[in-house]
């Protein structure tokens, strides 16, 4: 198996036809084995229904991933990418926005330039400028900044990965649009890449962003530079904010015993002294902090074999396999 297309897809029972439809006509003149793998996250309409009327058609290999119930898009796209076979793996969005028609040319791009991710940029996009583009923009220079992963599009769902590298990749939370950002501490950034690529407005549904997704981007863009930087050693990031901060109690602490003791002031009521007590609490509650995410992360480390979400059951042409 040369190339696995992941779409995870919920509650988009009008796309998901004309989707199958339109990745069979550009994979057409694909001359190598591919797959596509379908990962119904939980839709409460008629999208897994209408995605198996495709199975066992001819000239398409359909692989349908059914989750027990709604996880989010990147346990979707996890459940996915664990199921794929191919040597290369491409990921899109199940919306119609993104065109499969540019998988081909993306693949053969990531092989001239003997990259390990390329990412898609929508140079083009048809959002709307308030809600979409202009989140969009400060967060695609936020998380470039911070990561040192310089992209245009983070958050464009068109990518093609080496399989070799992004099973190394553990997806969690709401962390697929950060991918990059990830795939950058298993390989040099410079094996990361990007390429301009064709977006639609979307043709049906509603979309399942708004602009509360910026807000959780923030967050989730702290905790990406936390473990960028932190992952393996979490205590020294706690160590290092309580050991300043009992640093600065100690010299608050020391002044108030000189003024108290050598000079014979009263300091049982000044406001100095009970910030130089909490300051001292605080500093003893990021050390101790640390000392347990250091034993956390030993055991992530002995179990990453875990994972978020539930399959319920995966069809195939051939079977189906709870």
């Amino acid at each position: 198996m040369e190339l696995s297309l992941v779409v995870p897809v919920f509650n988009e029972e009008e796309s998901v036809g004309p989707l199958i439809a339109r990745i069979e006509e550009a994979m057409a003149g694909y001359e190598k084995r591919w797959e596509l793998i379908l990962v119904d996250d939980g839709s409460t309409d008629a999208t897994l229904s209408k995605a198996r009327m495709s199975i066992g058609k001819s000239g398409l290999d359909l692989n349908i991933v059914a989750m027990q119930r709604n996880f989010g898009q990147t346990a979707a796209m996890q459940a996915g990418i664990t199921q794929a076979r191919g040597r290369l793996i491409a990921t899109l969005d199940g919306d119609l926005q993104n065109d499969p028609r540019d998988i081909p040319a993306m693949v053969a791009e990531l092989e001239r330039r003997e990259l390990d991710l390329l990412v898609g940029w929508r140079k083009n996009r048809q959002d709307g400028l308030l809600l979409r583009k202009v989140p969009s923009w400060i967060a695609n220079r936020l998380i470039g900044r911070i990561t040192g992963v310089r992209l245009h599009d983070y958050g464009c769902s068109l990518k093609i990965y080496r399989a070799s590298v992004i099973k190394q990749v553990k997806l969690m939370g709401e962390m697929h649009r950060f991918i990059p950002a990830w795939v950058a501490g298993v390989v040099p950034s410079s094996r990361i890449g990007e390429m301009p690529v064709t977006h639609h407005a979307r043709q049906h549904g509603v979309s399942k962003y708004g602009i509360s997704r910026t807000f959780r981007v923030i967050l989730d863009l702290l905790s990406v530079m936390f473990f960028m930087r932190f992952r393996a050693r979490p205590g020294h990031f706690f160590g290092s904010l309580g050991l300043g901060l009992g640093a600065f109690s100690g010299l608050i602490l020391a002044y108030l015993f000189v003024d108290k003791f050598i000079l014979g002031n009263d300091i049982g009521t000044r406001p100095l002294f009970l910030i130089g007590v909490m300051l001292f609490l605080s500093a003893v509650q990021l050390i101790t902090t640390g000392i347990l995410a250091e034993m956390l992360a030993r055991t992530y480390y002995r179990d990453e074999s875990s994972v978020n979400y539930i399959v319920r059951e995966v069809y195939s042409g051939e079977q189906s396999n709870s």
